[in-house]
């Protein structure tokens, strides 16, 4: 094993369901460090006990965070290493930790990424949704109002959108998606990764809801829920668009835009979208 270096909080990534996802560099890590800080110590008990790892554990959530930071700090400062987890997947990521790693850097301690399972990486790498530019937007607030508030803020957003989502609001969610993005915005529910009911559904917002509907035990577990950009806006040049309106008053839009496209070189299927939207 790689000795570690003394004084060093280590963010270590922990298995999202299946607990053969863990890490070498994972389970190393655990069992040399002084003292590991959790989420729920009670749920990261049966994680370390199940790989023989008698590491002392020390609490770290959400309503202890700014106490629990300077105790790490203090041992970070007497050369302990330490190590952060969650109840699972990579520390941070809708989880507690920022505030933390916020006070270590502010006081120069070093912070090392043990990478590893994160259930929205996962999730986009399946989903057959674009991967080259996303968006993470963790839990959606908690209230309907406030939610589709925040929905409305993302409608233009032409990145791949990704939400982690709760069984008893997953259908609200859904819900009011489809009020806010249309029934035909493709998504993609994700649903347990990992695990043994592990699910992948992609449809439009309007069979997603039909899906869930259909057997409420699809909407019970653990859920990704990732929604397909906007489309990008289409910038038509005026002569272009002038052509178009004329052809438009005697001819179907199908053949409005196809001869338009062959009088100036644009895009037929970008024409017809237009036609067919209003312009």
């Amino acid at each position: 094993m790689q000795k570690l270096n003394s004084g060093t909080l280590f963010l270590v990534a922990t298995p999202i369901g299946n607990l053969s996802d863990i890490t070498l560099r994972a389970l190393e890590t655990l069992k040399q460090v002084d003292l590991i800080a959790a989420e729920d110590t009670r749920h990261s008990s049966r994680l370390l006990q199940h790989f023989c790892i008698k590491t002392p554990l020390t609490s770290l959530h959400d309503y202890n965070e700014i106490k629990s930071s300077q105790f790490i700090c203090n041992q970070l400062q007497q050369g302990k290493n330490i190590a952060l987890i969650s109840d699972a997947g990579t520390p941070l990521i809708s989880d507690p930790g920022y505030h933390l790693v916020k006070t270590v850097r502010e006081n120069n301690f070093q912070v090392v990424p043990i990478p590893g399972a994160c259930a929205a990486i996962a999730a986009l790498s399946a989903a057959g949704l674009p991967t080259d530019k996303f968006v993470f937007e963790g839990f959606l607030p908690a209230k309907p109002n406030q939610q589709l508030q925040h929905l409305s803020e993302l409608i233009t957003e032409t990145r791949t959108l990704i939400f982690y989502e709760s069984p008893h609001r997953l259908l609200q969610t859904i819900n009011n998606m489809l009020a806010v993005f249309g029934p035909n915005r493709y998504a993609v529910i994700a649903k347990e990764l990992t695990k043994i009911f592990e699910t992948i559904y992609g449809n439009t917002l309007s069979e997603v809801q039909n899906w869930l509907l259909t057997d409420p035990q699809r909407q019970r577990g653990e859920f990704v829920v990732l929604v397909k950009g906007a489309e990008k806006a289409i910038t038509i040049n005026p002569e272009i668009l002038r052509i178009l309106k004329l052809l438009e008053k005697d001819l179907p839009s199908k053949q409005a835009a196809t001869l338009a496209a062959q009088i100036t070189g644009a895009n037929k299927n970008q024409l017809y979208r237009l036609l067919i939207n209003g312009f």
